[in-house]
């Protein structure tokens, strides 16, 4: 019996890799693109469900920031810094190159973007509509709620927590970010539905928060929980206080949904970094938890080596979605950015760095945190209450996340810049509907031609999603146009009419040319992207083996 998949939804939106701090700013909402470019490279999108994120209106980001910081936001410009010096000081942000959180272009839409991209997912895994999602360019987990802090401005995560709690009685906030979460730990100090635990690098070390001791106040005493950590931590070490922890917690917890905060900064060779991690053991962390079956939303963080923050939370997608990816990266994301020369692979290798922590003081802070956890009174429930209304889900797109005006219901078909239509080669789909298969057949050397990712009984090709731009211009230097465009290409209805009468009269002479022919047919009707109910479905490649499950 086959082992169960999860159903994966993904957000991504093309515009979020598109801002900019400040040019010398280590945070590069860049991050996202590369990210998004390694997934579908390995054509991972084909099993997973993909949403572009409905931006949070003010209202919507005002169920936990302060009305006026929020306003602050929108107005505030690059150009008005002078006209706010108060209100800079007051909520800890500055003009561009003078503060970790400068004022930049378009700040109020980049945050308003991403905050979606994790209320969405929360929702949708409150739905029951996905087993896991993710949103990596998520993970402000430092913003207050009414301050900037460590490149952080609004609080998604604390957002997607609340959105959460509408529907599950408990949820827990694990962060794995080098840099304590401070921002989401305050939000809930005083409650026990929600239990944070952060393992991160205390000491004279940004936000320097995070101690042991710090358990929360009143009824959420005991339910912070934070792993303080010094430099160097590999994956043995990390792992051999992980595992144990978070095993008590969500045995003395038993919590209903699972937030991740994946920061890449753990790694080893981050900028501003300190540990030591494999691509490897960051990701067993995230692995561990899904182990257990419950609604897992997972979200960005920090990470400033841009090259392994997209390799890193490329292979975690890959992993939590069963495929072990090949090492070697796919032509397509070498040929796209000039970020992987290092090795051109997906792992990397880490350092010789001294590890700091001694098995002795591991231990000890271990049993200090178990012997903490086990002080939990019985699992906390929740009163019957009014809940407040859930985020609505909008319909699926049906565009590409890549392309605005790029249209599902034209996957089988393109058309150029100059009206044209070119039916797409049955090379190039083959290759777009092959998945994760496809790309360790091209690795591998194969030049076996590919097979579909599935057929029904009558042998057709099983329905699948339109590709992101980035294969399709790597295919044939193809573009989707908006939907209205596509119509207005298309020849009238009266042409087509008169072209089909006049090649039935000319009789041998259309055969004898196949091109007119195929200018005048008229064009299949597109494939089914979306099962009863509304929901998306996208077909696992047949001959992809999962990885083993423990």
């Amino acid at each position: 019996m086959e082992p169960h998949k999860p159903v994966v939804a993904y957000y991504h939106d093309e515009e979020s890799g598109n801002y900019c701090y400040t040019v010398n700013h280590p945070w590069r909402p860049h991050r996202s693109k590369l990210v998004h470019n390694i997934v579908t490279g390995y054509h991972l999108e084909k099993e997973m469900i993909i949403h572009r994120p409905r931006p949070r209106t003010f209202e919507e980001l005002t169920e936990f920031h302060a009305d006026d910081y929020v306003n602050f936001i929108k107005q505030v410009t690059p150009e008005t810094t002078q006209e706010y010096m108060q209100q800079l000081k007051r909520f800890n942000m500055g003009a561009p190159g003078e503060s970790d959180c400068p004022i930049f272009d378009g700040m109020y839409e980049y945050f308003a973007l991403l905050s979606g991209g994790s209320v969405d997912g929360a929702a949708f895994l409150a739905e029951g509509k996905a087993d896991i999602a993710f949103n990596w360019s998520g993970g402000m987990h430092h913003a207050k709620r009414a301050e900037a802090s460590g490149f952080c401005y609004i609080n998604d995560i604390v957002l997607s927590i609340l959105e959460l709690l509408k529907t599950y009685r408990r949820v827990l906030y694990v962060d794995i970010d080098i840099h304590h979460g401070d921002g989401v730990e305050e939000a809930f100090y005083l409650t026990n539905r929600v239990m944070t635990v952060s393992f991160h690098r205390y000491g004279d070390y940004f936000p320097g928060t995070g101690a042991i001791d710090d358990l929360g106040h009143g009824a959420g005493k005991g339910y912070c929980v934070n792993v303080p950590l010094k430099d160097g931590m590999d994956d043995e070490s990390y792992r051999y206080v992980y595992e144990p922890i978070m095993s008590k917690v969500m045995e003395m917890y038993q919590p209903e949904a699972i937030v991740v905060c994946s920061g890449a900064d753990s790694l080893s060779g981050d900028k501003l970094g300190c540990f030591n991690l494999s691509l490897q053991g960051h990701s067993n962390c995230v692995e561990f938890l899904a182990k257990y079956k419950v609604p897992l939303l997972v979200v960005g963080g920090g990470g400033y080596t841009l090259r392994n923050v997209a390799r890193c939370w490329a292979y975690e997608t890959g992993r939590l979605m069963g495929h072990d990816l090949p090492d070697r990266l796919p032509e397509s994301v070498l040929n796209s950015f000039n970020y992987y020369m290092d090795n051109e692979r997906l792992r990397i290798e880490v350092s010789n760095m001294e590890n700091s922590n001694t098995r002795k003081d591991l231990e000890k802070i271990k049993q200090k945190v178990l012997q903490q956890l086990s002080e939990l009174p019985p699992v906390p429930s929740v009163p019957l209450i009014v809940t407040p209304a859930t985020a609505k889900i909008p319909d699926l797109p049906d565009e590409d996340p890549d392309v605005r005006g790029g249209g599902e219901a034209h996957e089988d078909r393109r058309y150029n810049a100059d009206g044209e239509e070119q039916a797409e080669s049955d090379a190039q789909r083959e290759r777009r509907k092959g998945g994760v298969a496809a790309v360790k057949q091209e690795l591998a050397g194969s030049v076996a031609p590919l097979v579909p990712a599935a057929a029904d009984a009558n042998g057709a090709a099983a329905d699948v999603k339109a590709e992101p731009a980035d294969a399709a211009a790597a295919d044939g230097d193809i573009s989707l146009e908006a939907d209205e465009k596509l119509v207005n290409m298309s020849p009238p209805p009266a042409e087509v009419d008169a072209a089909v009468a006049a090649a039935g009269a000319a009789g041998d002479a259309v055969a004898a040319e196949p091109a007119a022919a195929a200018r005048v047919a008229t064009p299949p009707p597109p494939a089914a992207s979306f099962a009863a109910g509304g929901e998306q479905t996208a077909a696992a490649p047949a001959d992809v083996v999962p990885m083993e499950q423990d």
